[in-house]
C-alpha cells in the first residue's frame, strides 16, 4: 500500500508538472524585468562605463530553471551572451535546491511543500533529482561545468585564484572571456551530511548560503520559526568551509548565525544579495552593526537589485542602501548582488548596469568609487581570499 501511494504521488507531481508548471512559462511569471532592454544612458555615464576594466555580480540563480545559458534567452535576466554584452567579466551562479510553498520574508516553515519538486520534474531531469537536494545541487553544478566547456575556452569557471588570474590576463586581450563562480543558496542541500561538503567542493562550489527561506539542520534562517544561532552541526560545517577554502554567505542567516559565523570563522565572510536596513527596514536586511562587524572581518556585502530588498523604486534605492554601506564603514566593502533570475522582478536585465553607473555619477561618486562597486572589490577580493 505504502508504494502504491508513493506511486500516485509521483504520478501527480508529473502531471502537474507537464500540465500546468511548464519552465518558459514559470520562468517568465517569476523573473520579469520591468524595463525592457535596450537601455540607454548619457554619454558620460557611457564613457564611464566603457572604462570599466572588470565588472562582476555576486548572485544569479539562472541555473535554476534549465536554460541554455550559453544562448542568448527571450526570458530571464542573465545569460552569456547578455554578460558579454554588457562586458561583465564574471558571475556568481548560485544553486537553488529547495523552495517552500507560500514562501515569504517574515515566516517560513521547512516543511512546507518544496516548489523545487515539481519544476525538477517538469524539466525533465533525472529521477535521481527530484526528491534529492544534494543530486539537485550537483547537477545544476555539472550544468555549468557543462556550459563553460561549450565555450571552448571563452569563458572560465573560477575555482582558485589561479583560475581568476587567467580570467583577468585573457580579458586584457579579449574581453569576449568570461567567468563563472558556484555558489549554493542554502545549506540544506548538504542534507545534513557533512561528507555532501566535500563533494560540492569538488564540484566547485566556493560559497555557501547557510540558509535560505526557512530553518534548516544548520540553525535559524532570517525568514525561519526560530531565529536561532549555529548548531552544533552547523559549527562543523562552517569549520570545515573554512578549511576548504569555500566562503560563507551570510544572506539570509538569522541575525544571531551572522553572530555566531563572525565569532568562529577563519575566513573573511560574504553577504552575496541584500539590502540594508537604514534604506529598507526588513529582517531580511542588515543592520549598521552587522555591516560593521563584516567590515572588521574584512567581508564583502552585494546590495541586491529587487524591491524587498532594496524598496521601490529600485534603481534609486540600490544606490542609496549601496551609498550607506560606503558612508558607514568604507567604499571597498560594497559590491553588486543582483539576485537576477531569484523569482524577483528586476528594474533592468544585467544589460542595464550602465543605469547604475549613471545613478551613481549622478548621486556624486568618483570614478574610482564606481569602479570599485562594478567589479574591483569583488576581483580584489577573491584575489585576497581565493586559495
Amino acid at each position: 500500500m505504502k508504494k502504491l501511494i508513493i506511486a500516485l504521488g509521483v504520478l501527480v507531481l508529473i502531471y502537474l508538472a507537464a500540465t500546468l508548471i511548464v519552465p518558459p512559462y514559470i520562468e517568465s511569471q517569476r523573473n520579469p524585468v520591468k524595463s525592457s532592454p535596450p537601455y540607454s544612458v548619457s554619454s558620460d555615464a557611457q564613457a564611464l562605463y566603457e572604462r570599466l576594466d572588470f565588472i562582476s555580480d555576486l548572485h544569479c540563480d539562472a541555473l535554476l530553471w534549465g536554460r541554455d545559458l550559453t544562448q542568448r534567452g527571450s526570458r530571464g535576466q542573465v545569460d552569456f551572451p547578455r554578460m558579454r554584452e554588457a562586458n561583465v567579466a564574471l558571475e556568481m551562479f548560485t544553486i537553488v535546491s529547495k523552495s517552500p510553498a507560500g514562501q515569504n520574508m517574515q515566516s517560513n516553515s521547512s516543511d512546507a511543500f518544496d516548489n523545487i519538486t515539481p519544476l525538477t520534474i517538469a524539466k525533465g531531469e533525472s529521477p535521481s533529482n527530484w526528491f534529492s537536494l544534494i543530486n539537485r545541487t550537483l547537477s545544476q553544478s555539472q550544468n555549468l561545468a557543462d556550459f563553460i566547456q561549450d565555450e571552448d575556452g571563452n569563458a572560465i569557471f573560477v575555482k582558485n585564484k589561479a583560475d581568476l588570474n587567467k580570467l583577468i590576463s585573457a580579458r586584457k586581450n579579449d574581453e569576449s572571456v568570461i567567468g563563472g563562480m558556484l555558489g549554493i543558496e542554502g545549506a540544506h542541500a548538504l542534507e545534513g551530511d557533512i561528507e555532501n561538503l566535500n563533494r560540492v567542493y569538488e564540484a566547485g562550489v566556493r560559497m555557501i548560503g547557510l540558509t535560505h527561506f526557512f530553518d534548516n539542520e544548520l540553525g535559524g534562517s532570517a525568514h525561519g520559526q526560530s531565529q536561532a544561532g549555529l548548531t552544533e552541526f552547523g559549527k562543523s560545517v562552517v569549520q570545515k568551509m573554512n578549511e576548504l577554502g569555500i566562503f560563507v554567505d551570510l544572506a539570509h542567516c538569522s541575525p544571531a548565525i551572522v553572530d555566531d559565523v563572525l565569532e568562529m570563522t577563519t575566513m573573511p565572510v560574504m553577504v552575496s544579495h541584500t539590502g540594508v536596513r537604514a534604506v529598507l527596514d526588513s529582517q531580511r536586511n542588515l543592520s549598521d552593526l552587522q555591516i560593521q562587524k563584516i567590515a572588521e572581518n574584512g567581508g564583502i556585502i552585494g546590495i541586491a537589485f529587487f524591491d524587498e530588498a532594496v524598496g521601490v523604486p529600485e534603481l534609486p534605492n540600490i544606490i542609496a542602501s549601496i551609498k550607506h554601506v560606503r558612508d558607514l564603514v568604507g567604499i571597498e566593502y560594497v559590491a553588486l548582488g543582483s539576485d537576477y533570475d531569484g523569482s524577483v522582478a528586476v528594474p533592468f536585465d544585467i544589460t542595464g548596469f550602465p543605469l547604475l553607473v549613471e545613478g551613481m555619477m549622478n548621486a556624486g561618486f568618483s570614478e574610482a568609487e564606481i569602479k570599485a562597486i562594478m567589479g574591483e572589490n569583488v576581483k580584489r577580493f577573491f584575489l585576497t581570499n581565493l586559495r
